[in-house]
């Protein structure tokens, strides 16, 4: 019995647009260097596309299990550290993806390149505004090892950051192998934030932070 291949134009047009707005989402992510790239974000739009092209012509419409099945992926791509949580943009790019995929496989091919070409915009420009604010009103946690117990350097320290016009909220203060440790959350400009860093590393009374 001789094989049938039961392709149609539309099923290529469907995987060219997946790879093609895959490939535009999976650019930005590589040159960012996030831990889902290039072929990554491409596969995933692809492979959404197919589920969702093989789900209609099983009659089972579009098969929103693919929003479940994607979410797994965008969970190994989120990680956490001690002060922050990374990965969770990359995740959302890559939700986007199944979507745009899902959109492409039931045929709404206008619906797809607008979708991509809005989340290129988003990630690109919005990137910019997300590192001005970054700039005017940067965070930083800053774990203070002095040379004694003497709790007035503390206080010289914290005035000194005022000095600077930051922000400072005291979150944690110990005593270890007979040295203070402290921890204060300083806000702030970038820039007045990294003069401070100079001024702490000439201060004779800290011994680390």
């Amino acid at each position: 019995m001789p094989l049938e291949f039961n392709i149609a134009p539309s099923d290529l047009i469907k995987v060219g647009i997946a790879i093609l707005c895959g490939a535009l989402l999976g650019f930005e992510r590589q040159y960012k260097n996030k831990t889902a790239g290039f072929r990554t974000i491409i596969l995933i739009c692809l492979g959404s596309t197919i589920f969702t092209m093989i789900s209609q012509r099983a009659g089972q419409g579009v098969n929103i299990n693919l929003v479940t099945g994607v979410g797994f992926i965008g969970a190994g791509v989120i990680f956490k550290d001690n002060i922050s949580v990374n990965g969770l943009t990359t995740a959302a790019v890559i939700w986007v993806a199944a979507a745009i995929g899902m959109a492409n496989g039931s045929g709404n091919y206008m619906l797809a390149m607008v979708s991509t070409v809005c989340t290129l915009l988003v990630l690109l420009l919005f990137h910019i505004f997300e590192n001005y604010l970054d700039k005017i009103h940067h965070e930083k946690l800053l774990v203070l090892v002095f040379n004694s117990t003497n709790y007035d350097d503390l206080l010289v320290i914290e005035d000194i950051i005022h000095k600077h016009h930051l922000k400072t909220q005291r979150r944690l203060v110990t005593k270890k192998d007979g040295c203070m440790q402290a921890s204060i959350f300083v806000t702030g400009h970038k820039k007045h934030i990294a003069k401070m860093d100079e001024k702490l590393l000439v201060m004779p009374e800290i011994k680390a932070f």
